[in-house]
C-alpha cells in the first residue's frame, strides 16, 4: 500500500475559468492512499528516521500535531509498520479525520483550548506535542513545521508536475502551511531551472507572511506561527484568500468542472480566479489539490454550515 504514494494525476479543467486563453491543470493528490499529499511527506520523514534508528519498530512511539490529512497519512503508516501513533489535533479537525484516525488504530487528543495570544489551536497543539515527547520513553516527534524531509518529499510533486508537462510549467498555486509543499516545488524548480512563477496561497488571517493572526474556519492552509521551513525566496508572489474565498471556490469548481476538493485546493483556485486576468494566451497554469472534498462535507459542502457561517451566498457559485 505505502508503493502507491505519489505518482498522482494531473488533469486539465478546461471549464474552471470560463474564456481563459491560458491552461489549467490540477495535481489531484486524493489520490495517494491516505487521501492527502500529506502521504509523501509522512512517509518521508518516518522513513528518514527508520534510516537513521530514530524510530524503531515495536519500542518507538510516535507522536505529531496535525490538523487532519498528515495526522492520516502518519496513522496508516504507523499502523503498516506496527509502530504506536499519538496525535494532537483541535477544534477545526473534521469528524470524517477523527473517525478514520481511530479506525487506524491512532490516539488522538483533541485540543480544544485556543491559544490566549493568537486565539488559534496550533501553539496549543505544540505545546502538548512537547509536553508527551519529554513524558514519553522512545518517542519520536516528526515534526512537519521543520523536519527538512517535508519539504524533499516535495521536490518529487513537482517533478511529476514537470515530466507531465513537458518542462512547461509556467505558473504554480500552492497553498501553504508547513512550508513544506511549496518549498519542495521551489526547490526542484530552481535547481532544474524551470522558467516557474510560484505562487503561495495564504488564509487571511495566517502569520506566515507577516499578516496579523486571526481566527480561521477551514482547516488545511495558514497558520498561526511562521513556519521554521519558510523560505520567502521561494514564492515569487503570495495571494491572500479568505474562508469564504475557498468555499465559494470549492462550490464553483464543483458546478464548473464536478471536482470534489477540500478546502485548501478551494484556496488555489480561488487565487487563481484572482490572478487570472495576468495570465497570458497558452500559458501552463497548475494548481496543487492537497485533498478531497470528503472529509469537508459537514463544513464546506453543508449548506446549513455555510448558511449558520456566512449567510445567504448561493449565488456567488450559481449561474
Amino acid at each position: 500500500m505505502l508503493a502507491t504514494i505519489g505518482r498522482t494525476p494531473l488533469v486539465e479543467l478546461s471549464s474552471l475559468v470560463p474564456g481563459a486563453a491560458f491552461n489549467v491543470f490540477a495535481k489531484v493528490e486524493r489520490f495517494n492512499p491516505g487521501g492527502s499529499i500529506k502521504d509523501r511527506s509522512a512517509l518521508s520523514m518516518l522513513n528518514g528516521a527508520l534510516r537513521d534508528g530514530r524510530v524503531v519498530p515495536g519500542r518507538s512511539v510516535v507522536v505529531e500535531s496535525s490538523s487532519g490529512n498528515l495526522a492520516v497519512g502518519l496513522a496508516q503508516i504507523c499502523r503498516n509498520l506496527g509502530l504506536r501513533f499519538i496525535c494532537v489535533v483541535d477544534g477545526k479537525t473534521t469528524g470524517v479525520n477523527l473517525a478514520i484516525l481511530r479506525a487506524f488504530g491512532a490516539e488522538v487528543e483533541v485540543i480544544t483550548e485556543r491559544d490566549e495570544l493568537t486565539g488559534e489551536y496550533l501553539p496549543v497543539r505544540l505545546r502538548r506535542v512537547r509536553e508527551l515527547v519529554e513524558e514519553i520513553p522512545d518517542a519520536f516527534w516528526p515534526n512537519q513545521y521543520a523536519n527538512p524531509l517535508n519539504p524533499l518529499a516535495h521536490e518529487t510533486t513537482m517533478s511529476e508536475i514537470a515530466e507531465a508537462l513537458d518542462g512547461r510549467v509556467d505558473y504554480l498555486f500552492a497553498s501553504v502551511s508547513t512550508f513544506g509543499t511549496l518549498r519542495g516545488c521551489a526547490d526542484h524548480i530552481r535547481r532544474e531551472g524551470l522558467n516557474t512563477h510560484v505562487i503561495a496561497v495564504d488564509a487571511l488571517g495566517s502569520a506566515i507572511f507577516g499578516l496579523e493572526s486571526t481566527r480561521r474556519l477551514i482547516p488545511g492552509h495558514g497558520a498561526s506561527v511562521v513556519p521554521p521551513l519558510l523560505d520567502s525566496s521561494a514564492a515569487g508572489e503570495v495571494i491572500h484568500v479568505t474562508d469564504l474565498d475557498c468555499v465559494v471556490a470549492c462550490r464553483q469548481l464543483i458546478d464548473r468542472e464536478a471536482v470534489l476538493a477540500g478546502g485548501s485546493s478551494g484556496a488555489t483556485v480561488a487565487a487563481l480566479l484572482k490572478y487570472a486576468d495576468r495570465v497570458p494566451a497558452g500559458a501552463n497554469c497548475v494548481l496543487i489539490f492537497p485533498d478531497g472534498g470528503d472529509r469537508y462535507l459537514d463544513t464546506i459542502y453543508s449548506d446549513s454550515w455555510v448558511h449558520e457561517n456566512f449567510g445567504e451566498i448561493a449565488h456567488l457559485w450559481k449561474g
